[in-house]
């Protein structure tokens, strides 16, 4: 029962109490002890950054080291005289700790203020720790600010907090600002094996990298959580043992279905979905973790991003070798991918089925479905076996070659006129105009799969790809296919035939002049605003087209008035006579003679 009382817990027995035991601060506090040895102490400091990374214990460190009789050789206080051991027991009238997340009224600032007064009765300083100080009210900031600007000698101000951005400016300006930055893991692992030794506790390197990313930069959280889960683990902390008490998904899950999406596994990644479910883990939980794993794979290709791996070093061994199993693009893609799903989660009836198709569409990437499951139009026929198969094919396309049209599509419509009108009106030419011109368009290259291509808009089932249907969806990468002007000029020309019915940006086209500014460049030079516009308005298409039919994404089209083109304006009548007159002098030595006035 004894050894049950004085036990204490690791964020409370492991606190640093001297600038070497502060763990992940070593630049700050070489700063803070600098500042010490050559006696220049602000009036002011103000402590800043997450939870649990030392910001209370700097502020006691610095205030005891400050205050001792005979501080170390290397700038430490000794922690044996009378002004350390007051320190160290809580009982100094030289440091005053305020909490101001439940002292933070006008009251409780001049109770401050009244011991600012008091000098120290040993040591040099009196320090002031104001804890959680964005939570003060406005009123006890305003009448902070007197005494933080011009305190006594002897009082230094420590001003703590997670939330810098509450604090108002005019208290910032008064304080010299550190700010504290997050624990990173390898110092995390690191300390909680020192803690683990000393403790006489067994812990696995791997679990100790678990805890220290669950801890999430945090010391404090760190040694909590190391705390309860070797107390439920016996004293032996292993890597099952941290994964089953901190509720974290094994690693194994995730390389395993990736490896089911390099090889387009789909049924191995549902059944791996399943088994995650079935542990009990959320599935909006499984997502996240998931796409943090593509993160971590998609940093884990290039060396110079590994450091940002998080993760102990055999974990980070795994990274490396299964990140070479899939080419970079597809990181990006199964991130957004990812992501859609993520923020479809909330609003979504089905979450089971929404994490299954990206699960499916990330099988997909590398090995799309074949034709006709990529296309949603080829579905109906098999939703109603009854129905005709051809029934919808005869229907969409027009009629043959061989056959006239007039004869057929336009007597439904309209009646047949006398044979003294059909000259008279050419209405029904107009109206049959895009139907006139029998010869095949000439149309972009072919397509990967000989299927009917379908209208841009429509839906499209199983192929479940954000990119064009003529790019390979297993490379990721844009078309760099080389043309010539000729080249250029012919899928010009092309645009023109297959979109007939733009009548305004046709007319622009031709009369735009085209120039070479590079390979994949050309600059389009126009005559008059309207034309401009025309050309902007109908871009994306154009350039759509052209890249298509050229087979290079990376032809640019750029559009420009043509300053040299010279826009004929109509004169007045009086100038458009004295451009006349300047011209022809002689029309102007006759019209003198005859005493003619210009109006």
């Amino acid at each position: 029962m004894s050894d049950t009382t004085q036990y204490i817990v690791s964020a409370r027995k492991y606190r640093p109490a001297t600038f070497a035991s502060v763990v992940g601060q070593k630049n700050l506090t070489a700063t803070l002890k600098n500042s010490i040895s050559s006696g220049r102490l602000a009036q002011a400091y103000l402590f800043c950054g997450p939870r649990g990374v030392g910001k209370t214990s700097c502020a006691r460190i610095f205030a005891r080291t400050i205050n001792c009789l005979h501080p170390t050789a290397d700038g430490e206080a000794c922690g044996e005289c009378d002004s350390c051991l007051a320190i160290s027991k809580g009982n100094s009238f030289n440091l005053i700790e305020l909490d101001a997340a439940s002292n933070n009224s006008v009251d409780d600032i001049r109770n401050l203020i009244e011991q600012v007064n008091v000098p120290p009765q040993q040591g040099k300083y009196k320090v002031f720790i104001i804890d959680e100080v964005h939570m003060l009210s406005s009123q006890a900031f305003n009448a902070f600010l007197k005494t933080l600007e011009e305190p006594p000698k002897y009082a230094i101000f420590i001003l703590a907090t997670t939330e810098k951005h509450k604090v108002i400016p005019t208290i910032l300006s008064r304080c010299q600002i550190y700010d504290f930055k997050r624990i990173t893991v390898d110092d995390m692992v690191e300390h909680l094996k020192y803690v683990a030794n000393d403790r006489g506790v067994e812990a696995d390197p791997r679990a100790l990298g678990i805890i220290a990313r669950k801890a999430d930069g945090a010391m404090r959280d760190a040694l909590s959580i190391f705390d309860q889960v070797a107390a439920s683990s016996g004293g032996v902390i292993t890597y099952e043992s941290a994964i089953d008490n901190l509720n974290v998904l094994d690693y194994d899950f995730y390389f395993r279905l990736v490896d089911a999406f390099a090889t387009g596994d789909v049924p191995g990644a549902l059944l791996i979905y399943k088994e995650i479910r079935d542990k009990g883990f959320d599935s909006l939980f499984f997502i996240n973790g998931l796409a943090n794993h593509v993160r971590d794979l998609m940093v884990a290709a290039d060396a110079r991003t590994i450091p940002l791996l998080e993760v102990d070093s055999d974990t980070a061994a795994s990274f490396k070798a299964q990140t070479a199993k899939l080419p970079l693009q597809w990181y990006y893609a199964a991130m957004k991918i990812l992501n859609d799903a993520d923020y479809a989660y909330r609003t979504s009836s089905n979450k089971q089925l929404l994490v299954e198709v990206a699960l499916i569409r990330l099988c997909q990437l590398l090995k799309p479905a074949t034709p006709p499951f990529d296309q949603a139009e080829e579905l109906p026929s098999l939703r109603n076996p009854l129905e005709t198969p051809r029934r919808e094919v005869n229907d969409t396309p027009p009629q043959p070659a061989n056959q006239p049209q007039v004869t057929e599509d336009p007597q439904p419509q309209y009646s047949p006129a006398p044979k003294h009108e059909v000259p008279a009106t050419p209405i029904p030419k107009i109206a049959e105009s895009p139907k006139i011109p029998e010869p095949p368009k000439v149309t972009p290259p072919e397509p990967r799969h000989e299927h009917k291509t379908l209208p841009k808009g429509r839906p499209r089932a199983f192929r479940l790809s954000d990119q064009p249907e003529e790019t390979p969806v297993y490379t990721l990468e844009k078309r760099e296919t080389p043309f010539s002007e000729q080249d250029f000029e012919r899928a010009w020309e092309a645009f023109m035939t297959n979109h007939s019915d733009m009548h305004i940006l046709l007319s622009t086209m031709r009369v735009a002049r085209r120039e070479k500014k590079s390979d994949t460049c050309y600059s389009l030079m126009v005559e008059h605003p309207a034309q401009l516009q025309a050309f902007e308005s109908s871009m994306q298409k154009l350039v759509t087209f052209l890249r298509d039919y050229l087979k290079n994404d990376h032809l640019t089209l750029e559009t420009h008035i043509d300053e040299k083109s010279e826009i004929l304006k109509p004169l007045p009548p009086q100038e458009f006579l004295k451009k006349i007159i300047t011209e022809n002098p002689a029309l102007g030595e006759f019209l003198q003679s005859i005493d003619a006035e210009m109006a």
